[in-house]
C-alpha cells in the first residue's frame, strides 16, 4: 500500500511565516455583501498546506498557476508561500494533497538571452527563473497575476473549466521570448517524470503536443494546444535543450520551444492554452469551445461570476471577521476538487486507457482523495453540491468497471496511485445512494462495491474475511486497514439494506464488527495482533507499530486509531464497559503529552494531547462525546480546535488541505453539525460559530440556521430546535433537512450537562436504511 509518506519520503520540517496582509493583494469587491471577498486563496499557500494561489473555476481540469518549486513535500502544489522566484505558469495543479504530480506544460516570459531551464532557486539569472515580491502579486478566485522582476514582465491568468488564458505586458526588447517547456513536471527521484512527449507546430500562431508522465500517477497522459496573439518573429524547438532545425513532429523526453519577439514597451501578448486527457484534437476543441477569442477581460470576469456563485451556495454572518475568511476560503478549497476530466464533446481517458463517450449532459471527473474526503467534504457535496454529486458517483463506478486495479482508492487522471487504505469509493457511493441521490446507477455501484467487499484478495481483504482481522505479521498497517474495512463493510451493507438486499446486508453489518478483535481490555487501546491471536509487542500508545519493518496504523498510532470506529460508537463504548471509562480515556487523548516518536509522519500534526487534527483518522473523535452523553464536552473541544488550529494566514492549516477535508470540516463544524459516520445519515450537533447562515440545497429548498447568543465567545448549546420543534437530543437526520429545514440554537457561557445525556437521547449506531 502507498502511503503519502511512503511516496514523498524525503518531507523537510520548515518553519513557515506569516506574511503581512499588505503583502498579497486581497480582493474586496464593491458591494459588501459579496462573498467573495472573503475568500483569502494566500491561506494553506504555506506551511503544510499545500494550496496553490492560481487560477481555477469550480471543480475545473485546469488550474493555471505559478510554479515556485517542482520538488519537496511542501512543492506538491507547485508553490510555496516563503519562495521569492517563479519557475513559470503550468496548467495543472493539485490542491493541498501530500504527493506530488500534474504541473503539466509550463510557460515562462523572458527577455535578453534565453535560458532553457528553470535555474536553482539560489541563483535564478541561471535560469528563466525570475524573481518577485509579493507586493506585486495578487491572487483572488478565477484570476492571478504577478510583476517578474527580472524580465520586466507583468503576468496575469485566468482561466475556464479546460481552458487557461495567460496576459504577458513586455517591456521594449529586442529579444523577448516565451518559452513552453514540456520537460517541466513534478520531479521524481529528483529528475523529470515526464518520459515520452511530442511537440509539433500546426499553425503560424499554434503549438500542440502532449506528455506521459510517471510521477505518483504512473502513465499518465495529458495534450495540450496552444494558441499565441501575436505570431512569433521565429520559434527555436529543442530536444534535450539542442536546437532541432524544421521539425513536423518532434518527439522525445525532453522538449521545449522558444517564441521569440521583438517588443515596445507595453506590448501585450496573450496565450490561450486547451488541455485534454485524450489527444491534442480535444485539446483544440475545448480551446474552440470554451475561449474561442483573446477577451481575457471577459474569462476573468466570467469566472469571477461562477466563483460568486459557487461561494453564494452558502452565506453566513459570522463575528470574527478571520473566521468568516476561513469559512469562505474552505468553500472555495473546497470547491477545487474533484477535478473535470471530459472534454467539451464528451470524451475522456478512462482507467482502462481507452477513450470513451459520455451521455450528453454527462461528466467524468477525477482527483478523488477518497481516504480524506469520505468523511466531510463529500458528507457536503450532498446538501449544497446535488447537481455535480450524480456525475461524481457515477464516474466512481465507470472507474470500478474499468480499472484493473477495481474500485478506485485514490484516481489522478486515468491512473490509480493505490495511495491510502480502504476503499472509500464505496464509502462515497453508498453515502450517495442512501440519501436518494437520483440519476445514479445503484444497482451497477453496488455490484462494484460487493466484488470488492466479497471476494477480492485486496490489500489483506482475504486476512479479513477468514480471520476476522488482519495479522500483523502477514500485512503493514494491519490495524488501520481493518477499520477502514469496517467501515466499507458497513456502507455497502446500507447499500444492501437501500436496494432490499437484507440477508446480504446482515451479513456485512456484522462482519462491520470486526475491529473488536484488537481491542486488548488490559491496557483499553487497540493494539495490533499477530496470526496466532497473540497481541502484537512491544507496544507503545505513541507508535506507529511494533516494529520499524512496517507500521501498524496508517499515518497515526494506537491513541487516535481506538477511537477510530466511526460507524459503531456504542460498540467502542460497551467494549470500554461503558460510558464513564470511555469518557475517561477520551478525555485522557486530549490532555497527555503530544510527543512522537522521530519517526512519525509529518501528517500527525495540530496536536491537542495525542488528538491529531491536522490528519484526518481524527476529525470524527470530538464528536464521540456525543455517543457518550457528554455534548456539553464535543461544544468545548470543536470551538477550541476552531479557534487555534485555523488561521487566515498562509500558513493557517494545521496539516495538509487534502482536497478539500480540512476545509469542509471547519465549514460543517462552523454550521453546528458534523457526520461522523456519514452513511448513517446522522449529524452530530457541536458549537455553531455562524450567527446566521443559509444554505442553498438545490431546486429552490434552504437550510436556515440561527444561533443566538449574547456574546461571540460564548459556544455552549443550551437548547435548540429543528423545524420549529425543541430537541432532547444532539443530532438529526439527513432527512430532517433534505427538503430545506431550520435549525435555532440558544447559546450560552456554560455548558448545559442535561441536553444529550440521557440514554434515550444518544445517536443511533450501526443503524440500516429503509429500502
Amino acid at each position: 500500500m502507498m502511503s503519502r509518506r511512503n511516496f514523498l519520503q524525503s518531507a523537510a520540517v520548515c518553519a513557515t511565516a506569516t506574511l503581512p496582509r499588505s503583502l498579497w493583494s486581497a480582493p474586496v469587491g464593491p458591494d459588501a455583501n459579496d462573498p467573495l471577498r472573503w475568500v483569502d486563496v494566500r491561506i494553506g499557500t504555506g506551511g503544510h498546506g499545500h494550496c496553490f494561489p492560481g487560477s481555477s473555476v469550480p471543480f475545473a481540469a485546469v488550474q493555471l498557476s505559478p510554479d515556485t518549486g517542482d520538488d519537496g513535500w511542501d512543492w506538491c502544489g507547485g508553490y510555496y508561500v516563503e519562495d521569492t522566484s517563479i519557475m513559470g505558469f503550468s496548467h495543472t495543479h493539485l490542491s493541498g494533497t501530500g504527493c506530488g504530480d500534474l504541473l503539466d506544460f509550463l510557460v515562462m516570459a523572458g527577455t535578453g538571452p534565453v535560458k532553457l531551464t528553470a535555474g536553482p532557486k539560489s541563483n535564478p539569472e541561471a535560469g528563466y527563473r525570475s524573481r518577485f515580491s509579493h507586493e506585486k502579486e495578487v491572487a483572488e478566485p478565477g484570476y492571478y497575476s504577478v510583476f517578474l522582476e527580472d524580465p520586466k514582465v507583468k503576468v496575469e491568468l485566468t482561466s475556464t473549466e479546460r481552458t487557461g488564458i495567460h496576459r504577458y505586458t513586455f517591456p521594449a526588447s529586442e529579444d523577448a521570448w516565451l518559452i513552453v517547456d514540456l520537460h517541466h513536471s513534478y520531479l521524481t527521484n529528483g529528475g523529470s517524470s515526464v518520459y515520452n512527449a511530442h511537440l509539433s507546430q500546426t499553425a503560424p500562431d499554434t503549438l500542440a503536443g502532449g506528455h506521459v508522465t510517471r510521477a505518483w500517477g504512473h502513465d499518465r497522459e495529458c495534450f495540450f494546444t496552444m494558441k499565441f496573439s501575436r505570431k512569433p518573429d521565429t520559434v527555436t524547438f529543442y530536444s534535450d535543450d539542442t536546437p532541432v532545425t524544421n521539425p513536423e513532429t518532434l518527439r522525445g523526453n525532453n522538449l521545449k520551444a522558444v517564441l521569440h519577439y521583438r517588443t515596445h514597451a507595453g506590448e501585450q501578448i496573450l496565450v490561450r492554452t486547451g488541455i485534454s486527457g485524450v489527444s491534442t484534437t480535444g485539446a483544440a476543441g475545448n480551446l474552440a469551445a470554451e475561449q474561442p477569442d483573446w477577451n481575457f477581460d471577459h474569462t476573468r470576469e466570467t469566472a469571477r461570476r461562477k466563483w460568486s456563485e459557487q461561494i453564494g451556495r452558502i452565506k453566513a454572518d459570522i463575528h470574527d471577521p478571520e473566521q468568516k475568511k476561513i469559512f469562505y476560503t474552505a468553500l472555495y478549497h473546497m470547491s477545487l476538487g474533484p477535478q473535470l476530466f471530459d472534454d467539451a464533446d464528451g470524451q475522456y481517458r478512462g482507467m482502462d486507457r481507452t477513450t470513451h463517450h459520455l451521455p450528453a449532459g454527462h461528466h467524468n471527473y477525477t482527483t478523488f482523495s477518497l481516504w480524506d474526503t469520505f468523511r466531510a467534504a463529500h458528507p457536503t457535496y450532498t446538501l449544497i453540491q446535488r447537481d455535480r454529486l450524480p456525475d461524481f458517483i457515477n464516474t466512481l463506478t465507470r472507474m470500478a468497471q474499468q480499472s484493473e486495479a477495481g474500485m478506485a482508492v485514490w484516481p489522478l487522471q486515468g491512473t490509480e496511485t493505490g495511495t491510502m487504505t480502504g476503499y472509500h469509493s464505496a464509502s462515497v457511493m453508498a453515502e450517495a445512494i442512501v440519501k436518494g441521490t437520483t440519476g445514479i446507477d445503484n444497482q451497477a455501484a453496488y455490484e462494484c462495491m460487493l466484488e470488492r467487499a466479497n471476494q477480492e484478495n485486496y490489500r489483506g481483504l482475504g486476512y479479513y474475511r477468514q480471520m476476522g482481522y488482519i495479522p500483523a505479521d502477514r500485512e503493514p498497517e494491519s490495524v488501520s486497514k481493518t477499520f477502514e474495512y469496517c467501515y466499507n463493510d458497513y456502507a455497502v451493507a446500507c447499500t444492501a439494506a437501500k436496494l432490499g438486499q437484507h440477508d446480504m446486508a446482515q451479513k456485512l453489518l456484522e462482519r462491520s464488527r470486526n475491529y473488536k478483535h484488537f481491542f486488548n481490555p488490559a491496557n483499553t487501546f487497540m493494539q495490533a495482533k499477530m496470526a496466532d491471536g497473540s497481541f502484537a509487542v512491544p507496544f507503545d500508545p505513541i507508535e506507529m507499530g511494533h516494529s520499524k519493518e512496517w507500521r501498524d496504523y496508517t499515518e497515526s498510532n494506537a491513541w487516535q486509531t481506538t477511537f477510530g470506529v466511526m460507524h459503531d460508537p456504542a460498540g467502542l463504548i460497551a467494549l470500554f464497559g461503558g460510558m464513564e471509562p470511555f469518557l475517561t480515556k477520551l478525555d485522557l487523548l486530549f490532555t497527555v503529552p503530544s510527543t512522537l516518536p522521530p519517526d512519525a509522519p509529518p501528517d500527525i500534526a495540530g496536536m491537542i494531547g495525542q488528538y491529531a487534527h491536522g490528519n484526518e483518522p481524527s476529525h470524527h473523535i470530538a464528536y464521540l462525546y456525543v455517543y457518550a452523553g457528554q455534548p456539553w464536552k464535543t461544544q468545548q473541544r470543536i470551538r477550541n480546535i476552531m479557534d487555534t488550529l485555523y488561521h487566515a494566514a498562509p500558513d493557517g492549516m494545521a496539516g495538509n488541505e487534502d482536497v478539500g477535508q480540512m476545509s469542509a470540516w471547519f465549514l460543517l463544524s462552523a454550521l453546528g453539525f458534523y457526520p461522523v459516520a456519514p452513511v448513517s445519515q446522522i449529524y452530530i450537533i457541536g458549537s455553531p460559530l455562524v450567527d446566521h447562515a443559509t444554505v442553498d440545497l438545490g431546486s429552490g429548498k434552504q437550510l436556515i440556521i440561527d444561533a443566538k447568543r449574547s456574546s461571540p465567545t460564548h459556544q455552549y448549546v443550551q437548547s435548540w430546535t429543528l423545524n420549529g420543534v425543541e430537541q432532547k437530543r444532539a443530532w438529526f437526520r439527513h432527512s430532517d433537512i433534505t427538503n430545506g429545514g431550520h435549525i435555532v440554537f440558544q447559546i450560552g457561557a456554560e455548558p448545559n450537562r442535561t441536553l444529550g445525556s440521557d440514554v434515550a437521547s444518544l445517536p443511533p449506531s450501526m443503524e440500516l436504511p429503509h429500502a
